[in-house]
């Protein structure tokens, strides 16, 4: 069996352990067969962990719980296979659930299936039938998602263009009880912004989405697997759900989204045909009102309202929903410099110096930036905006650095910096003049004169000479002068250059006075 990755490891037994679906479900939304994820997951209830303090394990942990030196044996028992056809007929009716089924065969059959396996014989079952045959849905199983063809025209007020709002419409399987929401784009970022309205305008969360193949949730699904966005993967982690993409060229797995989009094309954005809107969120406003009206319509083949059937039959099936809202993060991998700092956006942040040289992940938001390694939470720290800014968390450091950057000040960097020699002096010297707050370039004159230890005073020394003729600053570029030896070839080309021009049989200018 071929390993999976530590994040699909950990999303297999998320999605079982927690979301409590299928084999044939965690197969179809994470492209990895059924047989494997049933492996992974017996292999997990072996090791006797709660699923929360297990996933918070860093991967070595993970990795030597689930493959120990020694496998266990396998053993199976002959059961009783469920009665597929009752089942079918039984989960059409109003309030019937599999739990209930489940629990019926269970008192019959003692020894019988779990419930995930009688799920599974019945879906293999259903597999079987005409695809045609009316879709049957689980209360608060899933939720379709797709955008409107037909999109909202916002007037810019400084040029006076149009600009098309999107409309995102999710729609829950059971009741049909429908969200909606304009956005200035189809971007990750606010189809994102957009789910997590939806979970809140549902409180609750269903186990299962259902994406059109929206590019801001799957990047490829194809032959070969299906690929998921990370950000949006980074959501359904966050909100405990499956993803299962629409299949390409199976029109029933996204009639029920298509069918909302219809519905609210009719009844909403129809309405605003003659209107002008100015941003997105006027045209958030206008929709709530009628919003309310769609779902209280009475559907006359039911002859009770969406509403209705999401408070009665659906709404207390949704898992509920997380403490904290998803905040949405960019992803950056990086490697921690020398000075055990990482850079963003030309600003830096710090990490435990036992991470020098590692890659790792970063996560940022508009206001927070977290760093990861090997998927374990290394650094937390505000977010920064001014170009070479830094944050610097004090247990970090080494216990020496600790004590320079505690006892450190001007004097004490200059003297450091003449003791190793001329140029270096000369070197603090400018730097510490051209910083706004000299106390912020510290961190890097420290971590740049103790390179010292690493190459010699002489070598640091030649190496800041060559970095103050191409003006180079920060460790990074001293570190690269000095492994590559660069102030060397400069030396070089001078002593030639001086070779040259003093020849004896150059003429210099006084031959031709």
């Amino acid at each position: 069996m071929r390993r999976l990755s530590m994040k699909k490891i950990k999303d297999v037994l998320r999605l079982r352990f927690i979301t409590n679906i299928s084999y044939r479900q965690i197969s179809r939304a994470l492209n990895t067969p059924s047989s494997t994820a049933a492996d992974y997951c017996k292999r997990f209830e072996i090791t006797n962990y709660k699923i929360d303090e297990f996933l918070t394990l860093d991967e070595d942990e993970i990795y030597q719980l689930l493959f120990p030196e020694k496998s266990l044996p396998k053993t199976y028992k002959t059961r009783p296979i469920p009665n597929v056809e009752y089942i079918h007929k039984e989960i059409a009716k109003k309030g019937v659930t599999f739990e209930l089924l489940w629990q019926e065969y269970k008192e019959q059959y003692p020894d019988g299936y779990g419930c995930s396996q009688f799920k599974e014989y019945y879906y293999k079952y259903k597999k079987r039938l005409n695809p045609s045959m009316r879709q049957t849905y689980i209360p608060g199983e899933k939720m379709f998602v797709d955008y409107s063809g037909l999109t909202v025209p916002i007037v810019d007020l400084s040029t006076g263009e149009f600009i098309k709002a999107q409309i995102f419409v999710s729609v829950l399987g059971l009741s049909g009880y429908t969200y909606v929401h304009a956005t200035a784009s189809q971007k990750v970022e606010d189809f994102i912004k957009s789910h997590v309205k939806a979970f809140e305008f549902y409180e609750g969360v269903p186990k299962i989405l259902v994406p059109d193949n929206l590019k801001s949730a799957i990047i490829s699904n194809n032959k070969k697997g299906i690929v998921f966005n990370d950000n949006y993967a980074e959501l359904s982690r966050h909100y405990n759900f499956a993803i299962e993409p629409a299949r390409v060229r199976k029109p029933q797995d996204k009639a029920k989204a298509e069918q909302g989009v219809q519905g609210i094309q009719r009844w909403i954005l129809a309405v605003f045909r003659n209107k002008t809107f100015f941003n997105v969120d006027e045209i958030n406003e206008a929709i709530s009102p009628l919003l309310d009206i769609y779902n209280n319509k009475i559907i006359k083949r039911i002859g009770k309202s969406r509403t209705y059937l999401f408070e009665e039959n659906e709404k207390k099936f949704l898992e509920v929903l997380p403490a904290n809202r998803f905040i949405y993060k960019e992803l950056k991998i990086a490697s921690v410099n020398i000075d055990y700092h990482v850079e963003l956006n030309r600003s830096f942040y710090s990490v435990p110096f036992k991470y020098l040289k590692e890659k790792v992940e970063i996560k940022y938001s508009t206001t927070l930036v977290e760093i990861y390694y090997k998927s374990k939470l290394i650094a937390t720290h505000p977010r920064l905006y001014k170009i070479n800014d830094s944050s610097t968390i004090k247990e970090h450091m080494p216990l020496n650095h600790q004590y320079q950057n505690e006892k450190m000040n001007p004097q004490r960097l200059i003297s450091w910096g003449r003791n190793i020699g001329v140029e270096a002096k000369e070197f603090v010297e400018k730097r510490l003049d051209e910083a706004q707050y000299p106390v912020k370039a510290y961190r890097t004159l420290i971590a740049i004169l103790s390179l010292a230890k690493l190459y010699g005073k002489i070598e640091l020394n030649l190496a800041l000479a060559y970095a103050l003729k191409i003006d180079a600053k920060s460790v990074k570029s001293i570190e690269s002068i000095l492994s590559k030896k660069l102030y060397l070839v400069a030396a070089n080309n001078v002593v030639k250059s001086n070779v040259f021009n003093n020849h004896e049989n150059i003429r210099g200018s006084d031959y031709y006075k």
